[in-house]
C-alpha cells in the first residue's frame, strides 16, 4: 500500500454536515478547505455519491489535512469505510492520488481521492444519474 501522507479530498458523507464527518474526522484534522476535483463527474449512489473519472466535469468537496499523529489511523478508517482493499477487483472505490484545486486561492494540491472503481464507473456511465452541479448533497 502506498503510504504517502497526502491530504484527502472528500466529496460525500465525509463532508462537514455529512453523516460520517463527525465519527471519522472530528479531532483528527488540521484543516478542512473547500476544493474541486476536475476531470470527474459526480454520480448519485445509494445514499452516497461516486466520483467517476475521465469526463469533463468538476466535483465539489473539501480538502482535509489530517493531524500527523492521527494520519495512519485515519487512513485505515477511511479505507475500511470505503471498503477499499489495494488491488481487490471487488472494490467499489479505488483510492488514487489526484490533483485538486483549493477554492480559496486556486492552488493545486495532490490528495487521496476515493473514486468509483472501474466496474462501478462503467455501470454508472451507462445507467447512473449524474449529480447536477457536481456537489453532494444534491440541491433541490
Amino acid at each position: 500500500m502506498d503510504t504517502a501522507r497526502l491530504p484527502f479530498f472528500v466529496y460525500g458523507t465525509l463532508r462537514p454536515g455529512g453523516r460520517h464527518h463527525g465519527p471519522f474526522l472530528r479531532g483528527r484534522t488540521l484543516a478542512e478547505e473547500p476544493a474541486r476535483l476536475h476531470g470527474a463527474v459526480l454520480y448519485a449512489g445509494p445514499g452516497y455519491p461516486y466520483a467517476v473519472e475521465g469526463a469533463a466535469g468538476v466535483v465539489g468537496g473539501d480538502l482535509v489535512t489530517a493531524r500527523p499523529e492521527a494520519y495512519g489511523e485515519l487512513l485505515g478508517a477511511l479505507d475500511r469505510l470505503e471498503e477499499y482493499v489495494p488491488g481487490d477487483p471487488r472494490n467499489l472505490y479505488d483510492r488514487v492520488a489526484r490533483t485538486v484545486v483549493r477554492d480559496a486561492d486556486g492552488v493545486p494540491v495532490r490528495a487521496w481521492v476515493y473514486v468509483a472503481a472501474p466496474a462501478v464507473a462503467a455501470r454508472l456511465r451507462a445507467r447512473g444519474t449524474p449529480v447536477e452541479g457536481g456537489t453532494w448533497p444534491p440541491v433541490g
